[in-house]
């Protein structure tokens, strides 16, 4: 029974004893070991990460049908509603203090430990000779030369695309509060395919830097902050393209009202933290 007023609902839905969390909890065994092998260079690591990967997409699949089935015979009340969006907002926490560790590695490496290194005069003669304590470090006692990414071209158009995704979603957002599914349909699929060209895009910028740059992982600290950096952000913008192609295809089974559509606003949540982590990169990393 629902209370008005914003008092909760008096029963609170629990689902059914699930299979699932045992499922993934084989899932991730199968990974971990797959994983050990492979680090030890034997042959049956590639198998059983394949296996792992293969439980776990089964998984995924099969948890989420169950809890959008749920959703779609009326079983969450308000009260659940709220737990879900409690749920979302601890988890976006989750991720921001996730690109915070990296950032503050970047600004600890860029303001304290590189200064730091050049306050002292014999510095050169205790590291490397041709140290000096500008950021980003050029060369390094076991790095060979690179170069680093310039802010203007292929970086400059991904902040557009992100930029632009954000709107669309917003778009989308808009159409469905006011009960508009074609252009629902429409602001979800642009925001997906934007979403594509940005990892597409992404995935060129890498090569490029890799194989032209000379810009690798082991490029000094340069190289590492800025691997870990946007290859963590490239990660979340595919898992997040993933989530709204998934509510793309909810779209077109008739699915989200007005009034019930936390699912649309979680993935859209979790689009809009990625556009601002992105735009944090783009003038940190690429920029300054």
């Amino acid at each position: 029974m629902n209370v008005e007023n914003g008092v909760h609902d008096a029963h609170y839905y629990v689902p059914a004893p699930s299979r699932w969390p045992v499922v993934g909890a084989i899932a991730l065994f199968f990974l971990g070991l797959g994983a050990a092998f492979s680090i030890n260079q034997m042959s049956i690591g590639n198998w059983s990460l394949l296996f792992g990967f293969a439980i776990l997409l089964w998984m995924l699949f099969g948890w989420f049908g169950d809890v959008i089935r749920e959703s779609e015979s009326g079983s969450y009340g308000q009260q659940v509603d709220y737990s879900f969006r409690w749920g979302m907002s601890w988890f976006i926490f989750s991720e921001i203090m996730f690109f915070a560790a990296f950032f503050g590695a970047l600004f600890y490496t860029r303001l304290i430990s590189v200064p730091e290194l050049g306050f002292f005069s014999d510095t050169q003669s205790l590291l490397w000779p041709q140290f000096h304590s500008d950021w980003p470090l050029a060369t390094g006692p076991k790095t060979s030369s690179y170069q680093t990414m310039a802010a203007m071209g292929l970086p400059a158009i991904n902040t557009a695309i992100l930029l632009t995704s954000g709107a669309t979603l917003t778009w989308a957002h808009w159409a469905l509060i006011n009960e508009k599914r074609g252009q629902l349909s429409a602001g979800l699929g642009i925001t997906v395919l934007l979403g594509t060209l940005f990892l597409s895009l992404q995935m060129y910028e890498y090569h490029h830097a890799w194989s032209e740059l000379h810009l690798t992982l082991s490029s000094g600290a340069y190289g590492a902050t800025f691997y870990l950096l946007t290859g963590f952000h490239g990660m979340h913008v595919l898992v997040g393209t993933l989530i709204l192609a998934v509510m793309w295809f909810r779209v077109q089974k008739g699915h989200f009202t007005p009034q019930h559509h936390f699912g649309f606003e979680a993935a859209a949540w979790y689009w809009h933290f990625v556009d601002v982590v992105w735009l944090l990169l783009f003038i940190l990393v690429y920029w300054l």
